[in-house]
């Protein structure tokens, strides 16, 4: 009888950790279900590489997070949705993030991707340009006005220039074929994981001069920025541990993380981006999550003294650490 006792017992037991598990199992897909969007700045490149390893990888899984990624109709346009409340979280800039709060967006970045500029000057290898003063009386290639001339008078100001001793000429995107054709001499605004491995490629090697080493103050490249008033989402904290996840895996298997890339991409595997990506891999933040409101402080102080923001605010009113 005691032996029945104990068989019924064990059976009863094994039921309710059954339900139980079950239980677990349908919360478990249900926080999977929890959905997230994330509007990408421009189409899908290595420097997003570590949101899409974290998705490929199943990190973001993990954290029971269903994440998409967007690539956007404009790229102009994911800070501004993010700021009307149509999408969580958009890869944004930090210069632009300064610009865009300064009028008035109610934008907070939560997130860092790419730590360090990619911004630069670029001039073909062969040019006899060898100093940002050779510059004077050079033709410079340029897409985005009101911010790129800012970075490059600050790189002139360094060498007893402004932009007054150059001629600036809008060549709408087509920084390299650009400075390859000779329409200018040099070209401000080019990504130095991009553009000079794409002038290599044609065999027109360019020389790179490095906006943080010429005057201008360190930045974020890429950002996460979301709107303010959900900058306490719970869904974010998760996300950025899936993120540094993501970045730790890719360093670690640059290759393997390469192969998730190219198979969710695969219109990607070409020489360009197999050379970004190689060229992007060290500017990853490690942790995603952590800021330096030194550096935001640093920048946006840069920012009021050449007039493009009137006021610098407090940090914390547009940069956060999620916990």
């Amino acid at each position: 009888m005691t032996l029945l006792k104990d068989l019924m017992m064990l059976r009863k037991i094994t039921v309710a950790a059954f339900a139980m598990g079950s239980l677990l199992s349908l919360s478990s897909q249900a926080v999977a279900s929890e959905k997230l969007t994330v509007l990408l700045d421009w189409f899908v490149n290595p420097d997003h590489a570590t949101l899409v390893v974290a998705k490929e990888k199943g990190f973001f899984s993990e954290q029971g997070l269903d994440v998409d990624l967007i690539v956007p109709a404009d790229p102009n346009d994911p800070p501004k949705l993010v700021a009307a409340g149509k999408a969580e979280l958009a890869v944004s800039y930090q210069p632009q993030l300064h610009l865009q709060v300064a009028e008035g967006l109610p934008l907070t970045r939560v997130g860092t991707l790419v730590a360090t500029p990619l911004n630069s000057l670029v001039v073909l290898k062969d040019s006899p340009i060898k100093s940002i003063a050779d510059l004077k009386g050079r033709k410079v290639g340029y897409s985005v006005g009101g911010f790129e001339d800012v970075i490059l008078d600050a790189m002139l100001e360094k060498h007893g220039l402004d932009v007054s001793d150059v001629e600036l000429i809008n060549v709408n995107f087509t920084l390299s074929p650009s400075l390859i054709s000779g329409q200018v001499d040099a070209v401000i605004g080019a990504f130095r994981n991009f553009e000079l491995n794409q002038m290599d490629i044609v065999k027109k090697p360019g020389r790179a001069f490095y906006v943080e080493e010429e005057g201008v103050p360190s930045y974020d490249e890429l950002i996460l920025v979301a709107n303010n008033q959900n900058v306490a989402d719970p869904r974010f904290p998760r996300f950025l541990k899936a993120l540094e996840q993501a970045t730790i895996y890719l360093i670690n298997h640059p290759q393997k993380s390469w192969n998730l890339f190219i198979k969710a991409y695969p219109d990607l595997n070409d020489e360009l981006n197999r050379r970004a990506w190689k060229d992007t891999l060290p500017r990853f933040a490690l942790r995603p999550a952590a800021l330096d409101e030194g550096r935001y402080s640093d920048f946006a102080d840069f920012l009021k003294a050449k007039d493009l923001i009137k006021e610098t605010g407090d940090v914390s009113d547009y940069a956060v650490t999620i916990k």
